[in-house]
């Protein structure tokens, strides 16, 4: 089988632009906010760790070694509230703790934003998730794909098992243009749902809530409603890239409001 090169052309377009879409954005505000790139990096190292670490690790156990838990989660629902939850309790976890210690910190800049530290940690947190979730995995299969085309992919496959090389040629053949604009659209609404989580969390610490911590997991755990709903097959893929698409754009208006507010009030001080 081969990939057709246009399907090989937008793959790779979609997924250059979800990777390079947090280096930018870091770039273009680093002085308007006042960027502190130990923000950026806290918000990398808790998703590694919080995320692919932590969180995979319990899923694996609850899903695969526990069998009494995974017969539980067999009920629809029931995958549906675990999933919700289990993400946004290990991440949110994760970035209130980064961000109590971020807290700690004196200022560094006179009259800078105080948003800044917020979005630097969200383009950290949201970024590492749209390379490693995102851009790591669509590079795979653009090899996958380029290999294919040459006759050698088989060849490289040689070490799986034969239904792995078939699961493989079947998702080869399943990839289109369509399947690279949905892949985009859904690593471009994640990221700006984790800025928007980042700066959430950051408004509530800093004015030392004690409810924000529950009160990020439940908004976490509403955002990831609606995949979970699609994983267990409850509701059709395009009803969910639909709400996230409207989801996201909310979320960037206010956070765009939010913030060049916080510039203004920044520059008058």
């Amino acid at each position: 089988m081969s990939v057709p090169p246009l399907t090989l052309v937008c793959l790779s377009l979609a997924t250059l632009f979800v990777a390079l879409l947090p280096i930018s954005l870091y770039r273009r505000w680093r002085k308007p906010f006042a960027f502190d790139w130990r923000d950026t990096v806290a918000g990398i190292a808790v998703f590694a760790l919080f995320a692919t670490v932590l969180e995979r690790a319990l899923n694996d156990y609850v899903l695969h070694e526990n069998a009494d838990f995974a017969q539980a989660l067999s009920n629809p629902v029931a995958f549906v509230i675990y999933g919700a939850l289990v993400a946004g309790v290990c991440e949110e976890v994760g970035r209130y703790v980064a961000m109590r210690i971020i807290a700690r910190r004196a200022p560094r800049t006179p009259n800078a934003p105080l948003e800044g530290s917020g979005l630097a940690y969200g383009i950290g947190h949201g970024g590492a998730e749209a390379w490693f979730v995102g851009v790591l995995v669509q590079l795979q299969w653009i090899v996958f794909a380029v290999l294919a085309n040459r006759g050698q992919l088989d060849q490289h496959l040689s070490n799986l098992t034969m239904d792995s090389v078939l699961r493989v040629h079947l998702i080869l053949a399943s990839l289109s243009p369509l399947f690279a604009g949905v892949f985009a659209i859904e690593r471009i609404a994640a990221f700006v749902f984790q800025v928007g989580l980042s700066v959430l969390m950051w408004r509530g610490v800093r004015a030392g809530s004690k409810s924000i911590l529950p009160i990020a997991i439940a908004a976490h755990a509403i955002v990831d409603v609606p995949a979970a709903m699609y994983q267990a097959q409850l509701v059709p893929l395009v009803a969910v890239d639909t709400l996230y698409v409207v989801a996201a754009v909310v979320v960037a208006i206010v956070l765009f409001r939010t913030c060049r507010s916080e510039r203004s009030v920044a520059r008058a001080v």
